[in-house]
């Protein structure tokens, strides 16, 4: 008896000594139990709901209250009340850098849950999450979906509409902005996977931001997964966002399962400082970007004005105004070939056949051009040869249908099965070494992803291998066209979709990608920079996208590479509603004498200098060697505006699109009184 009291006793001085040993780092709550890194907080409340607490230049600031941020769903029933039983901490040390990982225990009848969350020493505002629940009942059961990272965002009282801002990771049909302000009511599920027919995948990411502090969560794995990061605002004064995955996963007795591995993270300004700390995270787990040749930064013409039915001597017309304003690269766009998946010559443009097409890339080389060559991989039409001698190539739905790609009304293949991977790279060999291309435009927004494939041909280790493999499709080419010529520029435009982050490494220059406004233009440049560096060659797409259909400012501002696909002379295409007028002809002439003076793309984007959603009028900061170039954007603006990023020492202030001079300031931070329609752009000049 006395030694059974004496267990008991032992045991329960032992749990008292771990709860004293974890609160060494964190402290026990009146119900939970409390993390803190150095800029994140997480309170857990004694059924281990959780709410994210900002500890930011020393002010301190909740998020939300506290709700189920980590659950699974059984049966239809969601499981989210764990109660609290224990707690630890380990130092770790890993690829990631040195940190702290955290242990947090609950239960309920049936399931134990473990959280565990690793601060790094490194990613002051972020929380690396696993949730591991284990079956402690008697019978199996099946997950059918987990969430983790879900949480309540409050309005800020002090804030007028718009309360909240985000970014929004998910693509869709309509291709609506990847940046907007939320409004009462508003749902957008984000699902990484399709949702159309030929629309999907994107960054695994999403952000909700206040004018004070925002809050992001996603995932860290090193290939895509089929998961949503849904934002909603359900009441005018709170917004929510969260992480969560389909996964029917049985667990026998004893069995366990553990999540993806997800985050948390807190930041100031708007969505720019959460998707840089995510590269970055990437990147330390060995995600590379590849430093890219000086050529991702010339200037652009694409002979897409001309539409499918162009004949060769508009573009052998076209060539002498492009080499006379100074464009560098010539795209020959959709429209030479027989069929998406064959990419025959057609035979009224190219006669000859491949020494026709080469006679076009001989004849761009001697102008002092390069040629690019538009491409739609991944697709290919019914009837054509390659189904008929490759019907394996195919990817098919579990029901054994086709997949339909809408825009071209082809078919998907399947870009896990190693045959259509050396297919493509084949294709690549013959543009760039039978044709003379020295580029590549990839085109089409089923290139984001793909579905699962069910083709047994293919011996896929689970149907998901061909959403997971899309990356790996692309560093195909990728690397082949850079092995051919080191100088080659690889753009992907998935056409509207919100760029799937895992591909962007085996990319060299990402694009506006039919940008409907040149607010998207901007924004696309804002996110790009974020997810693929602060010098990424971003391409405005063609000015003629833009408002106006003359927008160079909203490129050449926020440091995008300008592009243009104008028709000249005036009458070579009819009824085109692109020429080149003369009048049109002297704005171009300026706008890329500004681009080549100025050269802003191959400096620093400084996406945290200002916030998007709340900073009015817009704001862009670029810096350059010692000079800092900002971009203003309003339909009208009269009133100050605030130069950021300044040095502690004086600047000249220069309109350098109207050569205005605003007279010197100050840094660190400088306010100058400005008018200005659309947008202004000024340069900051260290004075002497």
């Amino acid at each position: 008896m006395k030694l059974n009291l004496f267990m008991k006793f032992q045991t329960l001085l032992y749990s008292v000594l771990i709860i004293l040993f974890f609160t060494s780092c964190t402290t026990m709550q009146k119900a939970g139990v409390q993390v803190k890194g150095e800029n994140i907080t997480i309170d857990f409340n004694k059924i281990l709901y959780s709410r994210i607490i900002a500890r930011i230049d020393g002010k301190m600031t909740i998020l939300g209250g506290y709700s189920p941020s980590e659950t699974v769903v059984i049966s239809g029933k969601e499981f989210s009340d764990f109660a609290f039983t224990e707690a630890s901490k380990q130092q770790i040390n890993d690829n990631i850098g040195t940190g702290t990982r955290y242990i947090i225990k609950g239960m309920d009848s049936v399931l134990t849950k473990e959280i565990s969350i690793v601060m790094y020493d490194d990613f002051p505002g972020m929380a690396i999450y696993q949730v591991t629940y284990t079956n402690t009942g008697d019978a199996e059961i099946t997950i059918e979906n987990w969430t983790n990272n879900h949480y309540l965002i409050s309005a800020n009282a002090d804030t007028e509409e718009p309360k909240f801002w985000s970014y929004q990771s998910g693509s869709y049909e309509r291709r609506p902005d990847w940046v907007l302000p939320l409004k009462q009511g508003f749902k957008q599920q984000n699902y990484m996977g399709m949702n159309a027919s030929d629309y999907g995948g994107g960054t695994p990411v999403s952000d909700v931001w206040r004018n004070d502090v925002g809050l992001a969560v996603g995932h860290v794995e090193m290939v895509p997964k089929l998961v949503s990061i849904p934002i909603t605002m359900p009441t005018s004064d709170q917004a929510t966002l969260g992480l969560s995955c389909e996964t029917n996963k049985k667990l026998k007795p004893g069995e366990s399962f553990t999540t993806l591995k997800t985050f948390v993270a807190v930041h100031t300004g708007d969505y720019f400082q959460s998707l840089s700390e995510y590269r970055r995270f990437m990147v330390k787990q060995d995600i590379e970007f590849k430093v890219p040749p000086q050529t991702v930064y010339e200037p652009i013409w694409c002979a897409w004005g001309y539409q499918r039915n162009f004949t060769m001597n508009q573009i052998y017309g076209t060539l002498p105004m492009v080499k006379r304003l100074g464009y560098e690269w010539v795209v020959l766009d959709d429209g030479y070939q027989t069929a998406e998946g064959d990419w025959y010559l057609l035979k009224d443009k190219f006669p000859n056949g491949d020494r026709d097409m080469k006679k076009l890339t001989d004849k761009i080389h001697a102008e002092g051009l390069k040629a690019k060559l538009w491409w739609a991989p991944l697709a290919v039409d019914p009837g054509t040869d390659l189904i008929k001698q490759h019907p394996d190539y195919l990817l098919l739905n579990q029901d054994g249908t086709t997949q339909d790609i809408s825009w071209w009304n082809s078919y998907y293949l399947c870009p896990a099965y190693p045959a259509v991977q050396e297919y493509t790279k084949n294709l690549v060999i013959k543009f760039m070494k039978t044709w003379g291309f020295d580029g590549l435009k990839i085109d089409g927004q089923h290139l984001n992803a793909a579905p699962p494939c069910y083709n047994k041909a293919h011996n896929h280790a689970y149907p998901e291998e061909s959403f997971e493999k899309v990356p790996e499709f692309f560093k195909v080419i990728y690397e082949t066209a850079l092995n051919i010529n080191p100088d080659a520029v690889v753009e992907i435009c998935p056409c509207g979709t919100s760029y799937a982050f895992h591909t962007m490494p085996y990319m060299n220059q990402p694009v506006a990608s039919d940008p409907e406004s040149s607010w998207q233009i901007r924004l696309k440049g804002k996110t790009l920079k974020a997810l693929m560096g602060p010098s990424t060659a971003y391409y405005g797409d063609h000015v003629e996208l833009s408002d106006n259909r003359d927008d160079f400012a909203s490129t050449v501002g926020i440091g995008g590479v300008i592009g243009t696909k104008f028709t000249w002379p005036v009458g070579a295409k009819k009824n085109s509603k692109i020429d080149l007028t003369p009048e049109k002809e002297a704005e171009w002439d300026k706008w890329i004498k500004i681009y080549r003076m100025k050269m802003l793309p191959t400096g620093t984007y400084l996406g945290s200098l200002y916030d998007i959603g709340f900073d009015r009028p817009e704001a862009h900061a670029v810096q350059k060697d010692d000079r800092m170039y900002y971009a203003f954007y309003a339909d009208n603006w009269d009133g100050k505006v605030e130069l950021r990023g300044l040095e502690k020492k004086a600047y000249k202030i220069y309109d350098y699109v109207d050569n205005k001079d605003y007279g010197t300031v100050t840094g660190p931070i400088a306010k100058i009184d400005v008018a200005f329609n659309k947008h202004l752009l000024l340069e900051a000049v260290p004075s002497e």
